[in-house]
């Protein structure tokens, strides 16, 4: 590890434990800011969601206690941390729909001297309500507040994932992206250089979200002690930490080994899969850039709308569906919590509307 005075006696690699250590520091920060009273609250959140959750929770809550003491005169505060219980047993739900539905859509920030504009859309604004409505919930059950007035909290419209709307390669811009990773077609003089440095790396990365559909992370954290080859499996670490072995499968397998004993070379001190060309565990920003430039050429569009590693996870469902297996399957290969959510990639086939048309041709005769 970065820092040889710390002893990893977990089973998660070192990075992981250094990344979740990090961001315990930024969630302490953010407490020492909360007043005293939300003390059993961040203990009811250090065992009850995900470390990224927890986080997220806490830096919107600060967010509207900031609100709270600079734009309302709804508690006599300087500082967040000094807002006491019983100013905010008496805030309203209409102050929250203000707060939510007013404020936080535009506002305005003087940082540095400079003011600075904010926008969240509504995706942004649900996930504020959400903290916002763990915060006071957990305070009524908790027996802090007298009242629950999470009943009044506006709705916030949401689309409705739609079929139509999702995006994933279809059979033939799949085999074309493998074909171009393969052979560097369409790639720029330039890339081609790094490409011929790095098409075994980048094609086991391909085909490992497109085979196991794994999220982006979840990729990147991959070491090489990841893969047991003797038995053909390998473990990653899924949301909220948990463990999953995988089997492997010959053309993956094969892919893995070839890019470890022909290109990867020898970076002792590293233990992750996936290295830069400094030698580094590989980015989930330089990944996402990687995977932009070979769909934008397999599909033939230009390199802004190439797609993420995440419509690679969309392809790997929606192809496992087409081929026969069963959404229940598919959903617990992709660690899907609900099965809603799989059940959208088996609704979206290509020209899905032609081929019932074409298919029911009415017989006038």
């Amino acid at each position: 590890m970065a820092n040889k005075r710390t002893i990893n006696k977990s089973n998660k690699p070192d990075h992981m434990v250094m990344q979740a250590f990090e961001m315990e520091q930024k969630i302490k920060a953010i407490q020492q800011q909360l007043p005293p009273f939300l003390r059993d609250y961040t203990i009811y959140l250090r065992g009850s969601v995900a470390l990224g959750t927890r986080q997220a929770y806490l830096f919107d809550i600060h967010f509207f206690l900031e609100y709270l003491v600079d734009e309302t005169m709804l508690t006599g505060a300087k500082h967040t941390k000094d807002i006491t219980l019983e100013e905010l047993a008496d805030i309203k739900a209409r102050d929250v729909n203000e707060f939510l539905g007013d404020y936080c859509r535009r506002y305005y920030k003087q940082i540095d001297g400079q003011m600075h504009i904010f926008e969240n859309n509504n995706r942004s604004l649900s996930r504020k309500k959400s903290s916002l409505t763990s915060m006071f919930r957990f305070l009524f059950r908790n027996e802090q507040l007298s009242v629950d007035i999470t009943p009044g909290f506006n709705p916030i419209r949401m689309p409705k994932p739609q079929p139509d709307a999702i995006k994933r390669l279809h059979q033939d811009e799949l085999e074309e992206l493998l074909e171009v990773v393969k052979s560097g077609k369409g790639l720029t003089d330039k890339e081609l250089v790094f490409w011929e440095k790095t098409k075994l790396r980048d094609r086991a990365i391909i085909l490992l979200f497109v085979t196991y559909g794994l999220r982006l992370r979840e990729l990147v954290n991959l070491n090489l002690d990841s893969f047991n080859f003797q038995r053909r499996e390998f473990t990653i670490f899924r949301k909220r930490d948990k463990e999953s072995v995988m089997p492997l499968n010959q053309t993956v397998e094969g892919a893995i080994k070839d890019y470890i004993d022909l290109e990867r070379g020898e970076f002792s001190s590293e233990e992750g899969l996936f290295l830069s060309l400094q030698g580094t565990r590989l980015s989930e920003r330089a990944i996402r850039n990687m995977i932009k430039k070979y769909t934008s050429i397999a599909m033939q569009t230009s390199r802004r709308q190439g797609y993420s590693p995440h419509k690679l996870r969309a392809t790997a469902a929606s192809t496992l569906i087409e081929r026969g297996f069963s959404i229940y399957d598919v959903q617990n290969l992709l660690d899907h919590d609900n099965v809603t959510t799989t059940q959208l990639y088996a609704a979206h086939r290509k020209n899905v509307r032609e081929d019932i048309i074409e298919n029911f041709e009415l017989d006038e005769d």
